[in-house]
């Protein structure tokens, strides 16, 4: 599907037509109160793919997320299902028993509309305008770690039967148009000429032919495609860089899961962590005359090893008290002399996701940096000269995370050469 059907009751709201909608919604004007005339509506949507409204009464705001039947950042040239808005309401559903205040409160989703209407997150800010600014948020990394350990654990099939897991697949193998985009633009479009990519140009223009000429690289990030397509570990979120993580010094929320399907683990964990690493490697491009951002380079990839360890550790710890599925299945290790088996099979299962997670955050650095859909992180830095010095050097790291894995045995191997490499670049 690439739009809704003429019968159906789909429109593009505005900010009037919001209005009279979140009129008839008792339980949210109780929570917006005063009335409907009295409500400040806004759209204050700057992302790639939806319709972002902020509604605010005397008593209270609530934030409106619709989806749109077409790519927010091509317009209707690039139709697209409004239909994700569906698997992100399913999404949320499947993962709130488990991951608790890390999500938003959702108070209605409107089938008809493919809109959600959900708690407003205030004085929260995207994690990445956050990061651009020099802020420092001391719960971010563990709560992303434990958000993901907790969302990818209990959806797997070392927490569920294979029944459950299978239907939740079957669901979620529907949203497709969201995955066509993902294997399109992180595993195959930055690797070649297509008409969507865009570099900072000419300055990296030299670069970008030998990446594109490498074929070992391209080899590699193909197996990581392939590996995205064919592992089905647990549902993960899909998308979860810095722009879908909302924060305080005290909280942090994770939004935007339309890209949700049943996948590899290690693509959540590689989403978060690239980005941290891409945020490192813009930073001299933020840099002040009273702040050289070296201080500020030490506290990234500080939280870089502590979402990893955070998840690391989590994870095995929910294994070892929740793991009732039918994977590794505790009957089959009842004897005290299986204990230790089982300990090392855990700990090369997770320590596999770590590979996972480095391989596909590579991906989604050179992504972010030659395909389409770039980052502020660097799009912000306005002389193209030191842009394309942060960003060599970026590509340098993830080009060496794909085609020299062996070079990593840790999560400290890979914060130690990060520096390294963008002196080489």
């Amino acid at each position: 599907m690439t739009a809704p059907a003429e019968s159906s009751p789909y429109r593009i709201l505005d900010c009037e037509s919001l209005r009279g909608l979140i009129a008839e919604l008792e339980e949210v004007r109780a929570r917006l109160g005063g009335r409907p005339e009295e409500w400040q509506v806004r759209e204050v949507g700057d992302g790639n793919l939806n319709l972002v409204f902020i509604v605010e009464g005397p008593r209270g705001s609530v934030c409106v997320k619709q989806a749109l039947p077409y790519l927010r950042a091509a317009g209707p040239s690039w139709p697209m299902s409004p239909e994700r808005a569906f698997f992100e309401h399913a999404y949320y559903a499947a993962v709130a028993p488990y991951v608790g205040a890390l999500i938003p409160r959702i108070y209605r989703y409107d089938a008809g509309l493919y809109c959600t209407v959900m708690e407003r997150l205030s004085p929260h800010i995207i994690l990445r305008q956050g990061l651009i600014a020099g802020r420092r948020y001391p719960n971010l990394a563990r709560d992303i770690g434990e958000y993901v350990a907790r969302a990818s654990f209990f959806t797997s099939d070392l927490a569920w039967p294979f029944e459950r897991k299978m239907e939740g697949m079957a669901l979620f193998a529907r949203n497709q148009p969201p995955v066509r985009i993902t294997v399109d633009l992180i595993f195959a479009d930055p690797y070649f000429a297509s008409p969507r990519n865009r570099h900072t140009s000419p300055q990296l223009d030299g670069l970008v032919a030998e990446l594109r000429g490498d074929g070992p690289l391209k080899a590699a990030a193909a197996r990581f495609g392939q590996k995205f397509l064919s592992e089905v570990q647990a549902l993960v979120h899909g998308d979860l860089h810095s722009g879908s993580v909302m924060v305080t010094e005290a909280d942090t929320r994770v939004i935007d899961p339309e890209f949700a399907f049943y996948g590899p683990i290690g693509f959540d964990l590689g989403a978060f962590f690239g980005n941290l690493l891409l945020s490192w490697y813009s930073q001299p491009g933020h840099a002040t005359p009273g702040d050289d951002r070296h201080a500020y380079q030490a506290w990234i990839l500080e939280q870089a090893r502590i979402f990893w360890e955070t998840f690391r550790g989590r994870f095995l710890a929910l294994w070892s008290e929740h793991g009732q599925g039918d994977a590794f299945p505790a009957a089959l290790f009842a004897e005290p002399q299986d204990a230790a088996a089982l300990q090392s099979a855990r700990s090369a299962f997770v320590d596999s996701l770590l590979a996972d997670m480095l391989g596909f955050g590579a991906c989604k650095m050179i992504r972010r940096i030659l395909g389409f859909a770039h980052v502020i992180d660097f799009d912000a830095i306005r002389d193209a000269d030191l842009r394309a010095d942060c960003e060599a050097g970026a590509l340098a790291m993830a080009r060496t995370l794909l085609t020299h894995p062996e070079q990593f045995h840790s999560v400290g191997d890979v914060l130690d050469a990060v520096p390294r490499m963008a002196r080489r670049a």
